[in-house]
C-alpha cells in the first residue's frame, strides 16, 4: 500500500534513482498502488491460512520424522490432529494454495514496481521512527520475494536453495506475515480514503486520451515530471490480470485434473504420465529413491511390531490377507494431484490386529527400503490407521503396483499429504496413543 512520509528536497540526492523525478511513469500513485495492495491483502491472508493448513497435514508434533522444522516452538500452537474426511481435504487445501500464489506472482511485480520509488528514498534513514518503517519495508519485500521464489522453485522441483525447503518455507512465512500485517494496520487507512475518493468502476471506465497523472501527495508515489502515458491505468490492470489469468490456466490443470491436466504447463507433476493402470504422476522413481532390485524382489519382507511382538509377512503372505478397494487421490506438496485411482490391499487397522488387539487406539511408525530422499520413514496418526480407507496397498487400477509407484507395497491414506503415502514398504511399527 503507501507510505505516509512527505519527501525531502532532492537537492542532496545523488543523480539516478533516488530523486523523485527519476521515476517517469505517470500511472505511479496512490490509487493504483492501493488497488494492486487490496488484491494482495485477500490472496496473500488465503496463502497464509492455506499454508498453515498444508503444515498441519503432515502431523508434524507426533513425531520427529514428520516434523522438518525443529524449534518451532509457539509458531505450531494451532496444530490439530489432520482429519481423513473429506478424502479430497489436502488435494483442494494445497492446490488453493500453489495455484493462487502462483497466479498472484504478476500481481506481486507489478505492486512492487508501483512503490519502487519508496524503497530509494533519500536519505535512507531520516529519523528513528522511518528506520523502523525501513526495516519493516526490507522484511516486507524481502520476505514476499522470498516465499514467491521458493514456493515456485520448489513446484518446478528445481529447489536450488541450502537447506530443506520445508523449515525455510515455513519460518520465512512467519517472519512475512509479521510484516505484511504490520504494513497493513499502518497503510489501510491511506488506501480505504484513496479509493473512496476514486472508485474502480470510474478508473476502469478511463481511456488513455483522459488519463493523468494523479495529483502529488504526501505518498511520494506520484512522479513530479511525468512522462505521457502510454497505457491507461485500466490497461495496466488488464495486463496484470491477463499475466494471472495465464499462470492459471497453465498451472490449475495439475489439481483439478480432467481436461484440463493437459494445460498444466507451468507444472511438470501435473500432466498426464504414460498410460495403463500404473500411469500416473510419480514425484520420486525408485532409482532416485536409491530402490534397489534386490531391496523389492523375492527376499522382501513386511515387518509388523508392536511392543514385544513382531510378524514378519512374505510377499505372498501379505496377498493373502482379507483385502479392500477405495478410490483415492495422491496430493503433493508441490500442488499436483492424481485423479482418484483405484488401490488395493490390507488395511493398516488389520495388519495392527495381527501384532495384538486393538482395544486401544494405536499410531503407526512406516519405514521404506529407500535410502535417499526425505521422508523414508512416516508417522501416521491413530485416525489415519483406524480408518477403513487406509491400506497398505499392493495394487492400483487392478494391477500389480509398478517400482516406481512402491512395489511391493505402499502406504494409501485418505487425505494424507503424498509424502506420507509412504512406498516401498518394509516395516510398520505400532505403538499405543498417550
Amino acid at each position: 500500500m503507501n507510505g505516509t512520509h512527505t519527501e525531502p528536497p532532492t537537492s542532496n540526492a545523488p543523480p539516478g534513482p533516488t530523486r523523485p523525478e527519476f521515476w517517469r511513469s505517470p500511472l505511479r500513485g496512490p490509487w493504483l498502488t492501493s488497488v494492486l495492495g487490496l488484491v494482495l491483502l485477500v490472496g496473500i491472508a488465503v496463502l497464509f491460512a492455506t499454508g498453515l493448513l498444508s503444515y498441519a497435514a503432515y502431523n508434524p508434533d507426533l513425531a520427529e520424522v514428520n516434523d522438518k522444522t525443529p524449534d518451532k516452538g509457539l509458531l505450531g500452537h494451532y496444530l490439530f490432529d489432520w482429519p481423513t474426511r473429506p478424502y479430497w481435504l489436502y488435494r483442494l487445501t494445497q492446490g488453493v494454495h500453489v495455484t493462487l500464489g502462483v497466479t498472484l506472482v504478476p500481481v506481486l511485480l507489478a505492486k512492487l514496481w508501483s512503490v519502487i520509488p519508496k524503497l530509494f528514498t533519500w536519505p535512507p534513514v531520516r529519523s528513528l521512527g522511518h528506520a523502523l518503517e525501513r526495516i519493516s519495508l526490507l522484511l516486507l519485500v524481502g520476505g514476499a520475494l522470498f516465499e514467491f521464489v521458493t514456493g515456485v522453485f520448489n513446484v518446478q522441483l528445481n529447489y536450488v536453495f541450502p537447506g530443506s525447503f520445508y523449515p525455510l518455507h515455513f519460518y520465512g512465512a512467519w517472519v512475512f506475515i509479521a510484516a505484511f500485517l504490520a504494513h497493513t494496520a499502518l497503510k489501510t487507512p491511506t488506501a480505504w480514503r484513496t479509493l473512496r475518493r476514486r472508485g474502480l468502476r470510474e478508473e476502469l471506465r478511463t481511456p488513455l486520451s483522459e488519463t493523468r497523472p494523479e495529483p502529488a501527495d504526501e505518498t511520494g508515489l506520484v512522479s513530479p515530471r511525468p512522462d505521457p502515458p502510454t497505457m491507461s491505468r485500466r490497461g495496466a490492470l488488464g495486463l496484470v490480470a491477463a499475466g494471472s489469468l495465464t499462470l492459471l490456466g497453465t498451472t490449475v490443470g495439475q489439481s483439478l485434473g480432467g481436461p484440463l491436466r493437459d494445460t498444466a504447463l507451468f507444472a511438470p507433476r501435473g500432466q498426464r504420465v504414460g498410460s495403463g493402470p500404473n500411469g500416473f504422476q510419480v514425484n520420486t522413481t525408485a532409482t532416485a529413491a536409491g530402490v534397489r532390485e534386490s531391496d523389492i524382489g523375492p527376499e522382501w519382507r513386511l515387518t509388523l511390531r508392536r511392543d514385544d511382538q513382531e510378524v514378519v509377512l512374505t510377499l505372498e503372505e501379505l496377498l493373502e490377507l482379507p483385502r479392500h478397494t477405495v478410490e483415492l487421490p495422491i496430493a503433493c506438496v508441490e500442488g499436483w494431484s492424481t485423479s482418484d485411482q483405484r488401490w488395493s490391499g490390507v488395511p493398516l487397522s488389520d495388519l495392527a490386529e495381527l501384532v495384538g488387539p486393538v482395544d486401544r487406539p494405536v499410531d503407526a511408525l512406516v519405514n521404506s527400503v529407500q535410502s535417499s530422499g526425505a521422508f523414508r520413514s512416516a508417522a501416521l496418526r491413530e485416525n489415519q490407521v483406524r480408518d477403513p480407507r487406509s491400506l497398505l496397498a499392493t495394487h492400483v487400477n487392478g494391477a500389480e503396483l509398478s517400482p516406481d509407484h512402491g512395489y511391493p507395497a505402499r502406504v494409501i491414506v485418505p487425505a494424507a499429504p503424498g509424502v506420507l503415502n509412504t512406498k516401498w514398504v518394509t516395516r510398520i511399527t505400532f505403538t499405543e496413543t498417550e
